[in-house]
């Protein structure tokens, strides 16, 4: 019999253990061993099974729970352990240390949070991202808040089919039973927010709230029963069904996430964000929604409002690729918009205008985040380099070096993925992760102890990959008779290579396949035997993903290969945890330079693993020959069969010729010397490297801050910066085709790197005055289309009479080219390229 209707009972807790609630509905116990060891207390066979402080309290028998409430000990550590929490909720931490004059709340959108997996809302790594950067935030103390959808079936179970293919199962989530409260209002009543519908209808959503730490998380339900059928699923699945159902959600996420943060605030006495931080393009409409809202209470013309909207928001982009980026037909957001109703006091084609590309068919969200944002980054800096040229033509006329979107690489919260038995061989204080970042050196702590306690890990992982294979054997429909050989799947003591991660085809799973016999040579080695655990979805649309899912399982159901490499379905985070402690090598074979970040190598280094990598992503910028190996890329070669065998053949070099000898090459202690030292070295250079700690100070610092900064300029005495930034603007869109340069020379005494030169120029204003336009000399070297490179700028002054001039020193030998050119200026401008206006001499 099936249930008509689910729905979960709370445990009832005696009174002196009703603090164990706060503790287990805060994710704080995510990240902080001493919580989940007094869990672990009460049963301790039961915490291993079900891992979630939450469910314990519902599986603890009241025998056992009565028992404990008499505990003097018990009571005792779970007192200290409440305490504990209440000091990190309240006191002063890194962020009110350093500033004092920072935002006072910044809102961070995302369609996924993968907090943990007793939170399932989450795919793949933007959503594992966003829970560190919350996570990270909370440790540091910065004042965030963080704002997306809840899904029902926010996330898959993979199983495989007996022939290998992959297998989806959506588990039914009743939020009930989650680390989550429902927000309410002061009559006690579930808050709902509303976004409004073509047809005369509204969405409603109901707001769940998470606790990260400090932070609180708020989640939009749509199940409610104020929905109409097709309403009610709109948060039914992520990253699922049409274009028009992607639309429902992303609305509702923009325009009622705004919502739902206003409301919260009001009701909790929670400053209102000033900052608000798009992660990715899913939630932009937030941007429009924040227009509309200054537009209705101080009455401003949109082009007013928009550079007060612009000056507090942050966009991250995390594609490298355009086929990555949301897009909508046109008429589908004619459709959500054209009536008016959902953003009130906002004209469709000021919308459609944020969102243009070069198809006028298409509505692009990147397009609109870069348009609402004033600062913009990618993910890491060779990612940023790629964004600057994907995203060049919305700044013609500017080198892709000055294309105004930045870097800040990705980071990954240490107490969530490091293993706790390594912080305590290190010494390190597990506060200290998160908080400011280092991890120890060595300190007195020799090779062979940490040679030991990664063999430990690597134990524990095999034990874990036994269990997995067997229990997916069985699902697969095999007989617990005939699996007598997973007792020997894996072995302690030999290398272990990890892969694991989403299955685009661009990540290659299958590289490592596309010369069976090279491959089957180095895992069968007598000398020096390499053992792989592979484990990733593939997105359920994804045939072609599910196709390399079922070459590799397939693969390692050879009677021959088994013991030696293996297919883990059901990739999460807890498994993750495994694989990224116990694996002595991460092996990350993408194509470059498809991948913007990807963080799994970061959380494997934490844990004193090497990296095996494609220099694309962090590893392009934290390679440095002695942390591990950067696989040749054969750039320049278009066919893409011919790339991955040559690139797979220097993966095959690399392991059988280096890794392997270095990790099988032992002293006279049966340590590999050579081996330790990298994993020192990686330790102790990439420790702080790869931090979120470091990731979101870099945000705080570079964006956050300036950003608040900015939008206090621009509301200041009644928007008075705005109305300026805004009438520049029009006047410049006005009399900019009218601005030109004449007669540009250079003189010099003699041309020898480090003479000085002059340059000067006659410029036509029209009518600007020259304190409003940048002037600028540029010289650089140049070659056969005297494209000027490694250029130096210089300002040029007004000498009366439109004549600007400048002096320089020539600063490279050889071809020397010049050129002069105008460009706008305003005290609320971020860079002189945000208005994409530059005006060169010809």
């Amino acid at each position: 019999m099936r249930a008509i209707r689910r729905f979960t009972v709370r445990a009832s807790l005696p009174e002196s253990l009703a603090g164990l609630r706060a503790l287990a509905t805060n994710l704080r116990w995510t990240w902080h061993p001493p919580t989940r060891d007094l869990f672990a207390s009460m049963d301790d066979e039961l915490f291993r099974r079900v891992r979630d402080p939450l469910r314990m309290l519902l599986a603890v028998s009241p025998s056992r729970l009565a028992q404990l409430a008499g505990d003097e000990d018990f009571l005792a550590r779970a007192n200290a352990v409440t305490e504990d929490l209440e000091r990190y909720l309240t006191e002063d931490r890194w962020y009110q240390q350093q500033q004092a004059d920072g935002p006072a709340a910044i809102a961070y959108f995302c369609m996924e949070f993968g907090v943990h997996e007793a939170l399932p809302n989450y795919s793949g790594g933007l959503g594992v991202l966003a829970g560190d950067h919350l996570k990270a935030a909370s440790d540091l103390g910065v004042p965030m808040i963080g704002v997306g959808p809840l899904y029902r079936s926010g996330y898959f179970r993979q199983g495989l089919s007996l022939d290998g293919w992959q297998l989806e199962h959506y588990p039914v989530i009743d939020p009930n039973g989650l680390p989550l409260e429902l927000l309410t209002d002061e009559a006690g009543s579930p808050v709902l927010v509303d976004v409004a519908m073509p047809g005369g209808r509204d969405l409603y959503a109901q707001v769940w709230q998470a606790h990260v730490g400090r932070v609180p998380l708020l989640l939009l339900d749509t199940d409610v029963d104020a929905n109409d059928e097709d309403l009610r699923r709109v948060t039914d699945r992520l990253y699922g069904g049409d274009a028009d159902h992607r639309i429902r959600q992303e609305i509702l996420a923009g325009i009622g996430g705004m919502r739902a943060v206003r409301r919260y605030c009001e009701l909790m006495g929670h400053p209102q964000p000033e900052v608000f931080h798009t992660n990715e393009g899913h939630a932009g409409f937030l941007g429009l929604e924040r227009t509309r809202e200054i537009i209705t209470e101080h009455g401003l013309g949109f082009d007013e409002v928009l550079s007060a909207v612009r000056a507090g928001t942050v966009f991250t982009t995390h594609t490298p690729v355009p086929a990555g980026i949301d897009r909508f037909p046109v008429d589908l957001v004619q459709h959500y918009f054209g009536d008016g109703r959902l953003l009130p006091g906002i004209e469709t084609r000021r919308v459609l205008a944020l969102g243009a590309e070069d198809n006028p068919g298409m509505f692009n969200m990147a397009h609109m985040g870069l348009r609402l944002a004033q600062r913009a980054n990618g993910v890491s800096q060779l990612h940023g380099r790629v964004s600057r040229r994907m995203f060049a033509r919305l700044w013609s006329g500017f080198d892709e070096d000055e294309v105004p979107i930045t870097s800040v690489t990705n980071g990954v919260h240490g107490p969530t993925w490091v293993a706790r038995e390594l912080t305590a061989l290190l010494g390190g204080k597990h506060k200290a992760w998160g908080h400011n970042g280092q991890l120890p050196s060595q300190q007195g702590v020799s090779d062979e102890e940490l040679w030991a306690l990664r063999r430990d890990l690597r134990q524990k992982l095999v034990a874990e990959v036994r269990r997995r294979v067997r229990d997916s054997w069985l699902q697969r429909g095999a007989s617990a008779l005939e699996l007598g050989w997973i007792t020997t799947v894996f072995d302690p003591d030999v290398l272990t290579v990890g892969f694991a991660r989403r299955v685009p085809t661009y990540k290659r799973l299958t590289l490592m396949l596309r010369d069976p016999e090279r491959l089957r040579a180095l895992l069968l080695d007598e000398d020096r035997p390499i053992q792989i655990v592979v484990a990733g979805k593939s997105h359920p649309a994804d045939e072609g993903g599910k196709q390399l899912i079922q070459q590799i399982v397939r693969f390692a159901d050879d009677a021959a290969i088994r013991r030696h490499l293996v297919f883990l379905p059901d990739y999460d985070m807890s498994m993750a945890r495994y694989l990224y402690r116990g694996c002595d090598v991460w092996l990350n074979n993408p194509t470059r330079p498809l991948e913007a970040c990807g963080t799994s190598g970061m959380k494997s280094a934490l844990n004193g693993g090497l990296n095996l990598s494609i220099r694309d992503g962090w590893w392009d910028e934290c390679y440095d020959g002695s942390n591990g190996w950067a696989i040749p890329t054969a750039d320049g070669i278009r066919d893409p069969l011919r790339r991955d065998e040559l690139e797979s053949a220097a993966l095959y070099d690399l392991l059988g010729q280096q890794v392997a000898p270095l990790f099988y090459d032992r002293d006279e202690r049966g340590v590999a010397a050579g081996w330790m030292s990298m994993v020192w070295h990686t330790l102790d250079t990439l420790g702080p490297r790869v931090q979120a700690s470091r990731m979101v100070r870099e945000y705080v610092e570079t964006c956050y801050h300036p950003a608040a900064t900015a939008v206090e300029a621009a509301v200041r005495n009644s928007f008075a910066g705005a109305r300026s930034l805004s009438d520049y603007r029009k006047r410049i869109d006005t009399v900019w085709p009218q601005v030109k340069i004449f007669d540009s020379e250079l003189t010099a005494d003699g041309l020898v790197v480090g003479s000085e030169v002059r340059v000067e120029a006659r410029v036509e204003l029209a009518g600007l005055d020259a304190s409003e336009v940048d002037v600028q000399a540029v010289v650089g070297r140049v070659g056969d289309t005297d494209e000027l490179s490694e250029p130096v700028t210089v300002p040029m002054h007004p000498a009366g009479g439109g004549l600007f001039t400048a002096t320089l020193r020539l600063p490279h030998a050889g071809s020397i080219g010049y050129t002069v050119r105008v460009l706008p200026r305003h005290p609320l401008l971020a860079t002189p390229a945000e208005l994409g206006k530059v005006v060169l001499a010809s």
